[in-house]
């Protein structure tokens, strides 16, 4: 189905937000359409108080300027309030089973919870023991709250998702694998470039390819070569050790101004933040005209809010 063609029902089936692969194609258009109701809404002060009384749990193991400040200004946008966790600050940080966690919170009234974290089978246990919906606000596996707001910010500047071509530089990571999943369901062609060593996971390449067009390139003209949407990201994650050996590798896949030429006169850069100017990406393309690099940063706050409304309203 075609973006353009769906018609908003106002809810979405799925309980939680762990993974995209968990969500089809028309509850992915759902939250991108709330999104730019509630993006509308806050643009001429009207208020939209949908979670009034709410309470949303945000648990970190990483920290992060974007997550932080976007769900907490969020949930309070939309009438809730926001409780911060550090997770060296709660018992969870400190051995205790997450189904504990989970069952305890609950009775604290509790209506949802946003953790960012390192491993997928965290966010997986919470929403196994718990009776709330569980948010996925990163894993060392996925970022769909980023992947949401990166898709936002493509239809809004294209006013299309279908057959838009999107070309991710750099390492195979979390970014990377959200970006596969939903570009494949909403109809993108996406093409990964990275060195071989750091190609996306082959089990979930394999997956995504299975629902739509989803190429694995190690060639960066290739990848550059009529693309809309020109996307990278830092070569190290949080936590992961500086590798100079990687890193030399990974500079051949840096966005410049020749790869930006080599894309659509009117293609776009995309960088889901904090970017390294001189590695990933050289200062004179995300500094350009041709970056929406802010925009994109800004919709995270308007689709964590259509993620929270669906999933936390009565």
């Amino acid at each position: 189905m075609d973006i353009k063609n769906y018609k908003p029902k106002g809810r979405i089936t799925n309980k939680h937000l762990l993974t995209l692969l968990d969500y089809s194609a028309e509850e992915i258009f759902e939250i991108i359409y709330k999104a730019q109701h509630l993006k509308h809404l806050q643009k001429k002060g009207k208020p939209h108080k949908l979670l009034y009384g709410k309470t949303l749990a945000m648990i970190f193991a990483k920290s992060s300027t974007r997550t932080r400040v976007s769900f907490e200004q969020g949930i309070k946008q939309l009438g809730g309030t926001p409780m911060f966790l550090n997770s060296n600050d709660i018992q969870l940080g400190r051995g205790e089973p997450i189904s504990d966690t989970v069952r305890v919170l609950e009775r604290y009234n509790i209506d949802g919870i946003m953790i960012r974290t390192f491993k997928q089978s965290d966010v997986e246990d919470l929403a196994k023991y718990g009776n709330i919906p569980i948010i996925n606000g990163l894993t060392d596996d996925y970022h769909p709250c980023q992947a949401l707001a990166d898709i936002l910010t493509v239809f809004e500047h294209f006013g299309a998702l279908k057959d838009i071509k999107l070309a991710y530089f750099g390492d195979g990571n979390n970014v990377a694998n959200s970006l596969m999943i939903i570009g494949a369901k909403v109809g993108m062609k996406v093409v990964i470039c990275t060195p071989k060593a750091n190609a996306p996971n082959q089990e979930l390449v394999k997956k995504v390819q299975e629902l739509g067009d989803v190429t694995i390139t190690n060639d960066v003209a290739e990848a550059a070569e009529n693309a809309s949407v020109l996307y990278t990201d830092v070569f190290f994650s949080m936590g992961q050790e500086l590798d100079d050996k990687k890193k030399n590798e990974l500079l051949k896949y840096q966005v410049n101004k020749e790869v930006l030429e080599m894309s659509k006169p009117d293609s776009i850069f995309m960088h889901c933040l904090p970017a390294h100017r001189g590695e990933e990406v050289t200062a004179d393309v995300i500094d350009s005209e041709r970056s929406v690099i802010y925009e994109q940063a800004e919709n995270r706050l308007h689709t964590q809010k259509a993620v929270m409304a669906l999933l936390m309203k009565d």
